[in-house]
């Protein structure tokens, strides 16, 4: 796929229709031709659509992906569960925002990692990932082996926790996620928030649909999640599965003419 992100194109904030998608099961969810059909028409359409992935992956995977993975590039990234918000350069690396991160560096502070390792180390059903983490430490979770001794651990550290997918056990500075760090970019931007649809699909996208933007819940959620929001008049829960389910929300929530 050809990259079209050029000079010359409009900035996101002057974009009719911004995308802000979770990626794994949501904007890489479902068959290869559906998830082709979306990438292509946003491909088509760069000029009125601005891209924002919102993900629990780090900076290097979606380097990677969208490098050898034909996969759009986005213009801006909220990563790490929200705990990176950068932008996309030219060459397609993803830079920090400094000033959008300096609370949550701070809500993180010094010495964090090593403390959360420490007192998660002795927890049954906690593995932790080999990944590289800035502000943020996720690990394996095994529902069937957890000590929930882990919740109080991760409370008198002062930070938050986050479990989705049945799988995942994230530990977060307070009051950062995926929800308030869109929000703030989108501030940041001066991106209107009428005009962007936010999705999803597991429960770490939670906070993201609970922002009061459009939004949509992806077929197949997780459900915890769909049973989450099913009051929340602003969220949409497609039929469709993955980026299928992105099409059909645009569609049905008249968010661009061209879906």
């Amino acid at each position: 796929m050809t990259d079209t992100l050029t000079l010359d194109r409009p900035k996101i904030a002057e974009k009719d229709f911004v995308l802000a998608t979770d990626l794994d099961g949501t904007f890489l969810g479902g068959e290869q031709s559906d998830r082709s059909a979306l990438y292509d028409w946003i491909e088509d359409n760069r000029d009125t659509v601005g891209l924002i992935f919102v993900t629990g992956r780090d900076p290097e995977f979606i380097f990677e992906l969208c490098e050898t993975q034909g996969v759009p590039r986005p213009e801006y990234v909220v990563g790490d569960v929200g705990t990176t918000i950068a932008e996309v350069t030219d060459d397609g690396r993803i830079a920090p925002i400094p000033e959008l991160e300096e609370e949550i560096a701070a809500a993180w502070g010094e010495n964090t990692a090593t403390r959360v390792r420490m007192g998660l180390d002795p927890i049954m059903g906690l593995k932790l990932q080999p990944t590289k983490f800035r502000y943020r430490m996720s690990f394996d979770y095994d529902p069937l082996k957890f000590d929930p001794l882990a919740f109080e651990i991760v409370d008198q550290l002062g930070l938050d926790h986050l479990i989705s997918a049945e799988q995942f056990f994230d530990v977060l500075p307070k009051g950062v996620s995926k929800g308030p760090s869109i929000l703030r970019l989108l501030e940041h931007l001066g991106i209107e928030q009428r005009k962007t649809l936010v999705a999803g699909d597991t429960f770490n996208d939670l906070s993201m649909l609970q922002t009061g933007l459009p939004a949509v819940a992806v077929g197949g959620s997780e459900k915890g999640l769909l049973e989450a929001v099913k009051d929340i008049e602003s969220v949409y829960q497609a039929t469709a599965i993955g980026a299928a389910g992105i099409r059909e929300a645009i569609r049905e929530m008249n968010m661009h003419p061209a879906a």
